[in-house]
């Protein structure tokens, strides 16, 4: 099953985010994390879908975290899929294909014309179930960061 997180929700997608966040390298630190998911609902900042096990009803397994924005070249709202994870016991299950599906659903209620998402170079596994899920790699623009110190 997957529903929109709510509060309630906030502790099992903390974990499944920290889970997430130590894939990509970054540090573990629960009680930050558990601050900006609740931040991210309680302003309406984000939307954020959380899959629960079909069998066992109330253990989450995956998420997504999706903002919406926009596009001037489209001028249109654009949705980013920023986050997507699924726990590593249930992977190639289907959980993340169901969750991409929920945010391409998302987009249509919202007229929206573009969902985006960006992932590491080496997650081969997921750039794979991205390019099966219809998702064409950009080849027309750089992603640029600068890190403010």
């Amino acid at each position: 099953m997957i529903r929109k997180a709510t509060l309630q929700d906030l502790d099992q997608l903390t974990l499944l985010f920290d889970k997430y966040l130590v894939f990509y390298k970054r540090p573990s630190n629960i009680e930050k994390q558990k601050l900006f998911l609740k931040e991210r609902i309680e302003n309406n900042e984000a939307i954020i879908y959380i899959a629960f096990d079909e069998k066992i009803k109330d253990k989450a397994i995956g998420f997504t975290l999706i903002y919406i924005t926009f596009s001037s070249l489209l001028l249109n709202k654009m949705i980013i899929l920023n986050d997507l994870y699924v726990d590593s016991s249930i992977r190639k299950s289907g959980v993340g294909e169901k969750l991409i599906l929920q945010s391409f659903k998302l987009a249509k209620e919202l007229g929206v014309d573009l969902v985006r998402l960006r992932t590491a170079k080496n997650n081969i596994i997921a750039q794979s179930l991205y390019l099966k899920m219809g998702f064409e790699r950009d080849k027309l623009s750089y992603t640029f960061d600068y890190l403010i110190k």
